[in-house]
């Protein structure tokens, strides 16, 4: 961000010397020139925005709103763990594709994430033009009505999900890319193909893939990589507090 800001400065800059050199005669100005750099430096502007930062904020304002979501988390049904060290000392139950499972944030251990399951080891997890495919067998999806954002004051596509024993909603949004911009260069990442239509991996054996339900606006395996089995806190089975959206209250489906 502080790049662009110099970068904006100096654009700026040179626009204004250019026409106060033109008013005061130093140079024979070209107003078609001008308006030419004008449209295309705009232009370069709008598809940064639209293709780079855009997309950044949007998933450091998803980061910021799961970190302020307190939940209420089952830590014993992956089994029970020694505090502090996180060691397995009695085995419990294997995480399933469709749980929603709080773990220890790869990049960061420090800080807790939440999001739901979607391959476990040894699964190839396809997400391609927004959809999801599990061994090579497309996740059953059915249209629901358009959801209505009111932060962001419009709609947005909304699906049923049969992931495991319990459906859920997602939500996909039309106007943002296929593809995964800005992929961390995470453990595992040679099991991995991006491209222009999305991401296709092969999780490794004792860990897991997560995504998001909020698919185009989730920071999940994606970008930042796979969670080890040893990052696992617990089962999420119920969103106490959200301070973002008061209607998320309630047992997860």
């Amino acid at each position: 961000m502080q790049f662009m800001q110099i970068l904006t400065s100096l654009v700026l800059a040179a626009f204004a010397g250019y026409v106060g050199a033109w008013y005061m005669g130093a140079i024979e100005g070209n107003f078609a020139l001008l308006l030419f750099l004008a449209t295309v430096v705009t232009g370069a502007y709008w598809l940064a925005e639209r293709l780079v930062f855009l997309p950044r904020r949007r998933r450091a304002a998803q980061a910021i709103e799961d970190a302020a979501v307190q939940r209420l988390v089952n830590k014993f049904t992956y089994g029970v763990r020694l505090p502090v060290i996180n060691t397995k000392i009695i085995e419990g139950n294997q995480p399933a594709r469709g749980d929603v499972m709080v773990f220890r944030y790869p990049p960061q251990p420090s800080l807790d994430y939440i999001k739901r399951v979607v391959g476990v080891p040894g699964d190839e997890v396809a997400y391609l033009n927004k959809r999801l495919t599990v061994n090579g067998k497309p996740v059953e999806t059915k249209a629901m009505p358009d959801f209505f954002d009111e932060d962001a004051m419009r709609y947005f596509k909304q699906y049923e999900e049969q992931l495991g024993g319990q459906p859920h909603r997602l939500l996909n949004n039309s106007d943002v890319p296929a593809f995964v911009q800005g992929a961390s260069n995470f453990a595992y990442r040679d099991n991995c193909r991006y491209s222009v239509e999305g991401v296709v991996c092969k999780v490794p054996q004792g860990h897991y893939f997560m995504m998001g339900d909020n698919r185009d606006n989730s920071l999940d395996s994606r970008y930042w990589g796979f969670v080890p089995e040893a990052n696992i806190v617990g089962k999420a089975f119920f969103v106490w507090m959200n301070f973002g959206n008061l209607k998320r209250i309630g047992s997860f489906h």
